[in-house]
């Protein structure tokens, strides 16, 4: 018997790892399975196909591979693990449907879908939205929010049930199997036990809290923690308060989707927070030290003189902290020169000692000549 390449055959490296050889062999398999093989292609197909599946077998166990990088395939000579290809799998209807392939190939390199009805399953996510001011979400804090979900029955433990015994249908294991003849020799096909679902036993009472379904609906309270500086639409991770898992497996989680209320005079950009202040002409003229509200207080800020209506002043650190770092933005104070609508005798004579300069009269100086 001449010596195979089966990492040639599969199309794989000599160092590939398990799950590089079933991908490979999955595709292939679905290549060259009979069942697709055009007319005057079957004998090519089926040859092809045991082929692969030869390779496989051998390169999917870790024994077998080790035996056949130190001695090559010749040493699988006589039904030593080469010829029959995976043993105890029916291929036969295999190829029906993309959930059947995915779960036997589960089966061929070590998953566990043998297992399937007992296997851990993850609880699904839940979101909470969740309506904060914006001094709220400068400062953090700490709030209680109500939860109405599923969680493990107390009474059983989330079994269903108080009392079991071995399931004699398929003598505890959790599967059963199926034998098969095909072109390919005989198969055996493991599935989940269907009276069981895989657990290996089955109740012989029933819980009276939860109905034997293992879980119950409650509501709860739970305190979470809004940390200074989230943003609109941010949201954040609370571990392990999602719905529960089924078969031991791990609970989902709970996302809290963070909505800021309006403000009133600050508008967020962000870290940085946006403030218009009314100043008289005076001050813009003349210059003044005026005080402004910021988010967790007041401030001095310096207006310099000769100031124009719409400046930006920038007062720094007076912003939102950042939620992921040790800094904060700035305020950005928008100064709105008012002029006032009706004025003294006095404030007019005032007004004009100043004789200054129009500012248009350059302007269209340059324009008309």
């Amino acid at each position: 018997m001449a010596n195979k390449d089966y990492y040639q055959l599969l199309g794989v490296e000599k160092g590939s790892t398990k799950e590089e050889i079933k991908k490979a062999y999955k595709k292939l398999a679905l290549k060259y399975h009979p069942d697709r093989a055009p007319e005057d292609k079957k004998k090519e197909y089926e040859e092809k196909f045991k082929e692969i599946n030869e390779a496989a077998s051998i390169l999917s166990d870790d024994k077998k591979r080790q035996q056949y990088d130190q001695y090559g395939s010749s040493s699988f000579q006589g039904g030593q693990g080469g010829q029959g290809g995976f043993e105890g799998f029916d291929f036969s209807d295999l190829f029906r449907s993309q959930g059947n392939f995915d779960d036997v190939f589960d089966q061929l390199f070590g998953g566990d879908s043998g297992r399937r009805g007992s296997r851990a399953r993850r609880g699904s996510d839940l979101a909470y939205e969740i309506e904060i001011t914006l001094e709220e979400a400068f400062k953090g804090l700490e709030k209680e929010i109500p939860l109405n979900k599923l969680e493990e029955c107390s009474s059983c433990h989330g079994k269903g049930a108080h009392s079991f015994e071995s399931c004699h249908h398929c003598q505890g294991s959790g599967y059963m199997k199926r034998v098969q003849r095909t072109a390919f020799g005989m198969f055996q096909q493991s599935g989940p036990c269907p009276y069981c679902k895989g657990r290996g036993e089955l109740p012989q009472d029933s819980c009276s809290e939860c109905g034997g379904e293992g879980v119950v609906r409650r509501r709860k309270k739970i305190e979470v923690t809004i940390p200074p500086g989230v943003e609109e639409g941010m949201r954040l991770r609370v571990p392990g308060e999602g719905e529960i898992g089924t078969s031991s497996g791990l609970n989902g989680d709970l996302y809290l989707i963070i909505h800021i209320k309006k403000h009133d005079y600050f508008v967020r950009q962000g870290d940085d927070l946006h403030l218009t202040v009314p100043i008289s002409f005076t001050q813009a003229a003349l210059g003044d030290d005026l005080e402004v509200p910021t988010i967790d207080g007041k401030a001095k800020l310096k207006i310099p003189a000769g100031t124009q209506s719409e400046t930006i002043l920038r007062m720094k650190d007076k912003g939102m902290p950042n939620v992921r770092g040790h800094y904060s933005g700035d305020q950005m104070v928008k100064v709105h020169v008012e002029i006032p609508k009706s004025l003294t005798k006095k404030q007019i004579d005032l007004i004009k000692q100043l004789k200054e300069e129009k500012p248009s009269k350059g302007f269209l100086e340059k324009i008309f000549g």
